[in-house]
Order: C-alpha cells, then structure tokens, then sequence
C-alpha cells in the first residue's frame, strides 16, 4: 500500500499540532527548519534508523509508522544567549527549528515492536523484520466432509 504525499503532509502537520498542545510553554515555534542527518541500515533482523539530534529532548519528538514509511517530526530549539553578559553572533551554523524526516521501509516489517531511543544526542529507531508471506503459497486445507448447512 503506497503512502498517499497529501496523508504524508496531513500526518506531519498533525505531529507538529501535537508537539504544539504537549510543550505549550515552548511557544511562539521556533522560526525556521532544521535538516538532521540521518543514517538508515539493515540487518536481517531489523531496520535501524539513527539520527543526530544534539540538544533535542524526547517531548520536542515524535514518530509515527504508517504503509511503511518511518515518520521523524521534531523541533530543535535556539539556544539563547547568556542574559549576563551581551553578545551578538560571529558565525551561525547549526540549524534550528521544526523538521520532518521520512523513511520509507522495504520488506516486511512488525511495527507494532518498534523501538526508539534517545541519548547522548542520537535517536536510534529499530523497526524488527518479520518473514515476508506476500508471493508466498498458502496450501489451503481440503474439507471432506458434508457440506456445511447455510441458513
């Protein structure tokens, strides 16, 4: 079943919505989107999926499995400087505000065991396959018995 773009867009406007009511005092939104890196690897156990999200917490997260795509929505938040002593910046490079990041997961996968975890500044998702049955026979049993009585 193919992921519809338009329910893509839906799905991530929903998540940010939600980051929303769940972090009120974390508004007005940071302004801006951020891009994080992100590393995709299989074994023949798992899909992994590993971001680098220094300075994220896991509320400003979430992650959504839907027609296997891996949905990241998130928002990383601009440090502000010391109130102290004043400053202006000399050099910006690393990227602030909202993302969303998809991944698209080949085989079969149980979603329902997904795992994720953040530490240190990287969040790990682990999707477990499971054995793909799709193009796979199925012998059907044949009943040698009466018919079964309709009503």
């Amino acid at each position: 079943m193919e992921l519809d773009p338009a329910d893509l867009t839906q799905d991530v406007t929903r998540l940010f919505e939600d980051l929303a009511r769940r972090r009120p005092e974390q508004r007005p939104v940071v302004p801006g989107e951020c891009m994080p890196v992100v590393d995709v690897f299989e074994t023949d156990r798992a899909v992994e999926i590993v971001l680098d999200l220094p300075g994220v917490g896991a509320d400003a997260l979430r992650i959504l499995i839907k027609s296997g795509v891996v949905l990241i929505v998130g928002e990383k938040e601009r440090p502000v400087p010391s109130k102290q002593t004043p400053a202006s910046f000399h050099l910006v490079e690393r990227d602030f505000g909202r993302f969303a990041r998809a991944v698209r997961l080949r085989g079969a996968v149980d979603a329902g065991q997904a795992k994720a975890r953040l530490s240190h500044g990287e969040l790990r998702i682990t999707v477990p396959r499971r054995e793909e049955r799709r193009g796979q026979g199925l012998l059907i049993a044949i009943d040698t018995g009466p018919p079964a009585a309709t009503e």
